[in-house]
């Protein structure tokens, strides 16, 4: 059995992350000691190690609660966590797809001024007035 502070130093989840899991019902202690402490099995240890592993790929708690549901559900759960990674699949290239075009456009503003402040700074008056941007971002 772990206790609250060993599961977070196993996995570098914080504590208050691990209480605010527990909360969400992402994950449950199995007991308390006679000192009232949480402590967490080798099972709730894998679970935390797999919310911060698919946190860190960007899933949000909606989508990692319905991958924890399908827990034990075998082949069974295949179609389902597969529509869930595409998904957060699409997500993640339509943000891409976005952040270009962001870039894009930071270069635009960036290369319209010359550093040298002559007549105005193209910079700041693009960044105050979005009618000078070239698209939509």
């Amino acid at each position: 059995m772990y206790s609250i502070g060993q599961l977070s130093r196993a996995t570098g989840v914080r504590v208050t992350t691990i209480r605010y899991y527990e909360q969400m019902g992402l994950i449950a202690h199995e007991g308390r000691t006679a000192g009232n402490q949480r402590r967490y099995s080798q099972a709730g240890l894998e679970r935390l190690a797999f919310i911060r592993h698919a946190r860190d790929l960007g899933l949000s708690l909606g989508a990692i609660r319905a991958l924890v549901a399908l827990e034990g559900k075998g082949g069974a759960a295949c179609a389902e966590s597969h529509a869930i990674a595409e998904a957060h699949l699409r997500d993640i290239r339509d943000r891409i797809r976005r952040l270009r075009a962001l870039e894009r456009e930071l270069v635009r503003i960036r290369d319209s001024c010359d550093g040298r402040g002559e007549g105005g700074c193209s910079i700041l008056a693009a960044f105050g007035d979005h009618g000078l941007c070239a698209g939509s971002h």
